[in-house]
Order: C-alpha cells, then structure tokens, then sequence
C-alpha cells in the first residue's frame, strides 16, 4: 500500500522544471495494475531479484515509442496500456513541437501506449491517436533511458566522438562541415557522371541518330495528317463509289431521290396550308431541310470529284510512315513523341559538346568546396582539442570520486585519410588508465564491466550541464560496483536530481539511501499467478528496505541501524 510522505525536495529543482508526474501500467509483463506519483529530484526504485523492477522503464520506453512485444501483454489479458503523464513549463520546444502538430492541450501531456495480445499496437499524444515516430520525436526531447548495457556504447569510436562534440558544444560546426562534405561529395559524382559519359564516340553516334531523325518533320501534326492522307488514299477506290452512291439517293435524277421527294412533300403541303395556315411552320421546315439536302448532295459531288486514285501519292506517303514506325521502334518510343526524344537527344548532344568545358568548371568548384571543408573541418578540430582537454580533466577527477583514484582518461586523435566526411577530419579513440603507473589504453580493451559502468557515469555527470533532457531514467546504472563507490554514486545520482529528474533501478542500499523518492517493488502471489506490486516508501519503510539490501533475508537491529545511519547520510547530499 502505498504512503504519502514528506519529501526531500532538492532545494535547487526548478519547480517549474520539465518532470515527469504519473505513470499507469495495465497487465504488463507480471504489473496487472500499477499507479505511480512522481516528485522532483532522485527516484530509486528496488527490490529483490526477479520482482520485475525494470517493468517501470518497460513502461517507459513503450510511452516513449519504443518497440512493442505482445509477448510483454500479461498472461490471460487482453492487452496492456501505459500511461504517463508530463509537466511541461510554458515555452519549453516540447509545447512547441505540440503545437506545430496540432497536439498541444494548454501545456499538459499525455502519453499513452497500448499492445494487443494478437499483436498491434496504438498510441496517442492528448488523447489523440498518433504514431510511434511521432512519440519518438516528442519524447527525445522529454526522456532519456539509458538501459542496463547502454554503457557498451562507449566501446563504438563513432559514439565517443558524437559524446566529444556534445561535450564541445560544436552542433554548428559539425553542421557546417556536414554540410560541406555533402557539397563535395555531389561535385564529384557529377564529375565521375561527366568523365564516364557522352564521350567522342558516342557524340558521333547520337549527332548520326539526329541526323537520321531529322531527315524529315516529326511534328506530331504533320504525322497525324499523314496517317489521315494514307487512310485516303488506300481506300480512295471504296470512298469515290460510296460518295456517288450517296450523291445518287439523295439528289440524282430519279424522281425518289430524297430531295425530290422532301420538294413533293413541300408542293403538297403548301396546297393544304391554304385550308390549314397551321401547316405553315412546317412547309418552312421543309422547305430548309430540301436546301441542306441539295448542299449536301453538292458537296459530296465536290468531294467525290476531289479523290483521285493516285497510287504514286500512295506509295509515297506509305514510305513516310515506314520510316517514322522505324524510328519509333529503334528507339523505343511512340510515334507522336519522337519530336520530344529528338529534343533530349540533341540537348543530350549539346551537353557532350560542352561537357569538357564543364568539367573544367566543375574541377574549380571542387577545388573551392574543398577549401571550404578544409576551413571547416579546421574549426571544428580545434574546438573538438580544446573541449578534449576539459573533458579528460573531468572524467579523470570523477573516475577518482568513483574509487579508480590514480586513474586517467584521454581521447586521443586520428585524422582520417580520404575523402571528405561528414564528421569531420578526425576520428578519436577513448583511452583510460584504471590504475596508476598503466600507461592509457583504448576503453575497449581495459575496461570491465563495473569500470565502464562508472566511466559512463562519469561521462554523463561531465555533460549533464550541455543536456537539455529534463527525465533521466538509468537501470542498474551501478553495476558492478559497491561498497564506498556506491555511496559515491549515490551521491553523484542525488546531485543530478538537483538539476534533472533522476529514476534509477538500483540493487545498491548506498545508492537508493541517496534518493529523495524511493518505490519498492515486490512479487505478490495470489493463487497460482504472481503479480508485482509497486510500493512507495515512508521513512520506516525505506530503512527496513535498506536494511533488507544490506543485510539479506535476516534483518537485525544492526542492520536496521545501519540503514538508519545510511539514510541520514544520503539525505544530508
């Protein structure tokens, strides 16, 4: 059950600060039902092994967009749900970022994620649906969880250099050589284009296909009026006897013709429309429809007259089209769009001719873009030196505070050869001396896992000042240490809790005695299930906790009293 108690609230925490408030989890994994309230500053979360503590950043990461399992949905349910609730202060870019997507609701902030059982997955943004990129992009600005191995990152050199350049503060610089590298990456591909295309020969070979294409008009008129022309002519046989006979029913020199009888249709009409003047209207009609009739039989005599039988007109057109249905299919392309390809071709033509006069030009580009990443690249170096400087030194002297007292860390420096990049001209290597009198080594081949554990640490608290993440969430961020340095720890989790929002699983009593929020997680069986239980703890309830992580399964009046003492301690940070 859980308890309301007075909180050690960090003196220095921005009330107003980003910080995360709430978080629901419904039938996940073994929580079937689990509401936590949060405060400002350092949060631990512990309990035995096994009891689920990581469930919380399992939530977490799922409000955050992570990858969605229905493996995780809790055994007999349906689905499983997450909420978690955000205070956001006015004018912070995640309200902005709200707005710009039309998700904002007057500076509150709900996430929530749910997973079917069958697979699928939803997500809203203020009660609205939305995607899991877009949880993503919101929430990189709001959380940031570094898991239990997250530390093996720090063995990538690519990753020690993103940590160099966060460290120096150098976005824009990196920027503007990215920027320039990309501009001499497409000057060369448009050289490499120049010099592997359209040589000599195949500029003869195309100006040879132009030629040929305009021996005569392509135009997709004239074309049209030659297929028109060549219909004609090859059924001008057929159009001549057709022509005439229609020329003869309609107005030939038989008394049935259709204009002799629509004029008898007339006479007769005009007699009755003396006994009816109502027949007027139509005698009229008639009398235009024997007008367009007898047009009509004239202009099929004018055009029967026009059409001559004239096999030489024929052959000639019929050779026309040959040779355009050729050069069609030659070139792979419809017959009315030839114009078009003898356009690109002969622009294609003029390019190759020009092509060594722009290769010279694009040779002289290069030569300054280079120059510009050159100047670049120089900048961004000796702003990466200076920040190197600054960084070793603080590492160095937590890698001390965190008991590898005499222990030294480097970041030594490589310049790339080859072409431009877009991180620039160096690549840097993390050394470290765990011991004194050892020479430093490359991280990857020295530390152990407790060490990399701490310098990680050391690295976080070195930048924290450079990081705008306001919710910082670590799982068993001390592992592999104990003892004294826990207490070190402990103490460095609490000082970030002054400036961030801390949540940290921890199996460490000298860590979770440092915090000013404590949750203990516990399995709790009912029948044949086991669920988890997510307890917050008074000030009792945290020392017999603390006793029961330093102590094990028997707790004692000592081990009570040590957890007393530790407690005080971790408090007075």
């Amino acid at each position: 059950m859980a308890h309301t108690i007075p909180l050690h609230i960090p003196s220095q925490y921005d009330p107003l600060h980003p910080m995360l408030t709430a978080l629901s989890i419904r039938d996940l994994a073994v929580a079937d039902r689990v509401d936590l309230t949060f405060a400002p500053g350092f949060t631990a979360i512990t309990g035995e092994t096994g009891a689920g503590k990581s469930i919380l950043i399992d939530a977490l990461g799922l409000a955050s967009g992570g990858r969605a399992d229905s493996g995780a949905v809790r055994s007999g349910a349906e689905k499983l749900e997450v909420s978690a609730e955000l205070q956001l202060p006015s004018g912070h870019p995640a309200l902005v970022w709200l707005a710009s997507q039309d998700l904002d609701d007057d500076g509150a902030l709900l996430l929530r994620r749910i997973v079917k059982a069958d697979g699928g997955s939803r997500a809203y943004i203020n009660g609205r649906g939305a995607t899991q990129q877009q949880l993503r992009d919101l929430t990189t600005l709001l959380i940031e969880i570094h898991g239990q191995h997250e530390h093996q990152a720090l063995l990538q050199r690519a990753h020690q250099l993103d940590l160099l350049d966060e460290f120096a503060q150098a976005s824009g610089e990196r920027q503007a050589v990215a920027a320039a590298a990309d501009a001499v990456r497409a000057l060369d591909a448009e050289i490499d284009r120049l010099r592997h295309s359209d040589g000599a020969e195949l500029v003869e070979f195309m100006t040879h296909q132009l030629r040929e294409l305009r021996a005569g008009s392509l135009d997709p008129v004239h074309i049209a009026n030659l297929e028109h022309q060549h219909r004609v002519l090859a059924s001008a046989g057929e159009l001549i006897q057709g022509l005439g006979q229609a020329e003869a029913q309609l107005g030939g020199d038989d008394d049935v013709t259709a204009v002799a009888l629509v004029r008898r249709a007339v006479h007769d009409l005009q007699r009755l429309a003396a006994i009816d003047p109502a027949l007027s209207a139509l005698v009229s009609q008639l009398e235009t429809a024997a007008i367009a009739l007898q047009d009509a039989t004239h202009e099929l005599r004018d055009r029967r007259d026009a059409l001559d039988i004239d096999p030489e007109k024929l052959a000639e057109v019929d050779a026309e089209l040959a040779r355009l249905h050729a050069l069609a299919r030659k070139h792979r392309t419809p017959i009315q769009d030839l114009a078009a390809f003898a356009a690109d071709l002969e622009r294609r033509v003029q390019n190759a001719a020009t092509a060594g006069e722009r290769l010279e030009q694009l040779l002289r580009d290069r030569d300054g873009a280079i120059q510009t990443y050159r100047r670049a690249a120089r900048v961004l170096g000796e702003k990466r030196r200076a920040a190197a400087i600054d960084l070793a030194n603080s590492i160095s002297a937590l890698m001390a505070e965190l008991g590898m007292r005499g222990g030294r860390f480097e970041c030594a420096f490589e310049i790339a050869d080859g072409a431009p990049r877009g991180s620039g001209d160096e690549q840097v290597e993390f050394l470290v001396s765990a011991n004194p009198g050892q020479p430093p080594r490359p991280l990857r081949k020295v530390a152990s896992g407790g060490e990399l554990a701490r310098i990680s640490l050391a690295i976080k608290v070195a930048t924290i000042a450079l990081d705008d993440t306001p919710v910082l969430v670590f799982d068993e961020v001390d592992s592999g240490i104990g003892g004294a340095i826990a207490e070190i720890v402990g103490r460095k989790l609490r000082a970030l809790g002054a400036q961030r929002q801390v949540l940290c699983v921890t199996h460490l009593a000298q860590v979770a005695a440092c915090a000013h929020q404590h949750f203990r997680v516990s399995k709790r069986v009912q029948g044949d299930t086991t669920q988890s239980q997510v307890d917050e703890l008074d000030e009792n309830e945290r020392i017999a906790e603390l006793a029961r992580m330093q102590g094990g399964v028997e707790v004692t009046d000592a081990t009570r009293a040590a957890a007393r003492e530790l407690l005080r301690n971790g408090a007075r940070r």
